[in-house]
């Protein structure tokens, strides 16, 4: 008894430092796996993430998978666990909370799914069992990404499990698999977009023979980094719109790739791909978010969760806020001290053909400009009060 006291003890006081600490995660992407034991392999995978301005991840998948005996039936699924350090309460129906237009079709045909609850071992142990959610509930108490078993007083993660039946004729078949999530943020991180690779080691295989990775900005810019530990094999490279990309060593925490990407693509592509690890893309403050000799402007973003700086009024600093949201664009500066201001962080892309413009400017960017012409009038009032 004294033991489980200690530890529900420990757990609560581990969740509490959660959340005042770190972030919420309300959800990750995920791959599609089989039920059981399966000879089906992964020939080819193109996976496409797209990260736009509206707080959620885009995620399109192309499979093709090798059936190499007779035409048989498979079960397939995709598990994702519950929202963390977030107030959504639990979806009964096994829909996530955060997952919208999900949706897979096999050799063009539309497949159809049905959802439950289900505990959640992690991605190397998925298990795709019904929770019996008279025996098990929600533990409020601790965490409601947790559920207790009522007779044991057993505690657990949950996630919400998608399934359907696959239909495998002889030879190649194509899955198209999309849907879209939330993004996750944390201190010192704008945003997060988790994705779980690991899970498609469960097919007979045990990799990925053909696998290509695209990273999307879609009409916006974005500066993200990862760690480089999966992406060994080969280069990155840009294939459409503007980008750039550097590898940098954080302290404590090893290599990362920091990419700046406007309106464009960033590809990787390897064969016989075996997935250690997951990816976790992080917005770029991540590198920069400790550091006390940031610049102002060093890490920008357009989308509503991005940070606002503080300044003391000085009138360089209000030209710098009120002039990022174009030098996000890649306007040229013709003004001297704002071009070599700007050319120093190395996100900036100058582009000589875009044209001015503040059509699609955010509120948030709105907000820059507000806050950057604040000090533009302070200054002029000084000036005035000294005459």
């Amino acid at each position: 008894m004294k033991t489980k006291f200690l530890f529900l003890t420990i757990l609560c006081l581990f969740s509490m430092m959660v959340q005042a600490n770190d972030g919420v995660v309300f959800v990750q992407g995920n791959q599609l796996v089989p039920l059981k034991e399966t000879d089906i392999s992964v020939a080819k995978e193109v996976l496409t993430i797209s990260i736009g301005d509206d707080g959620y991840a885009k995620v399109d998948v192309q499979y093709e998978f090798m059936n190499h005996g007779k035409a048989k039936t498979v079960e397939m699924g995709f598990e994702a666990e519950a929202p963390y350090n977030d107030e959504a309460q639990m979806n009964k129906e096994g829909k996530h909370p955060y997952i919208y237009d999900f949706t897979v079709t096999m050799n063009d045909k539309p497949l159809t799914y049905k959802n439950s609850v289900i505990l959640s071992y992690g991605e190397d142990n998925m298990n795709f069992e019904p929770l019996d959610l008279k025996k098990w509930k929600v533990a409020d108490d601790i965490g409601l990404h947790l559920v207790r078993y009522s007779k044991t007083d057993s505690i657990m993660p949950f996630a919400y499990a998608y399934y359907f039946t696959a239909h495998f004729k002889e030879g190649l078949n194509k899955v198209h698999h999309t849907y879209r999530y939330r993004l996750s943020y944390g201190v010192g991180r704008t945003f997060e977009v988790p994705y779980w690779l690991k899970p498609a080691m469960r097919w007979a295989n045990r990799q990925i023979d053909d696998f290509t990775l695209l990273i999307k900005a879609e009409k916006t810019a974005k500066h993200f980094c990862f760690s480089d530990s999966l992406f060994a094999a080969a280069p990155f490279k840009v294939v459409d719109g503007m980008g750039k990309m550097r590898k940098v060593v954080r302290p404590y925490d090893g290599e990362y790739f920091e990419v700046a990407l406007r309106n464009g693509t960033l590809e990787w592509h390897a064969k016989n791909f075996v997935p250690r690890a997951n990816l976790m893309i992080s917005a770029a403050d991540l590198l920069s978010s400790f550091s006390e000799s940031e610049k102002l402007g060093t890490f920008y973003d357009r989308s509503d969760k991005y940070r606002m700086w503080s300044f003391d009024g000085k009138k360089k600093d209000g030209r710098i806020l009120r002039n990022l949201p174009y030098a996000n664009r890649g306007y040229v500066f013709k003004d001297k001290w704002l071009n070599d201001y700007f050319n120093q962080l190395w996100w900036y892309m100058p582009d000589p053909t875009w044209q001015a413009s503040s059509s699609d400017f955010t509120p948030r960017e709105w907000k820059l400009i507000r806050e950057g012409s604040k000090s533009k009038k302070k200054v002029r009032r000084r000036k005035s009060v000294r005459k």
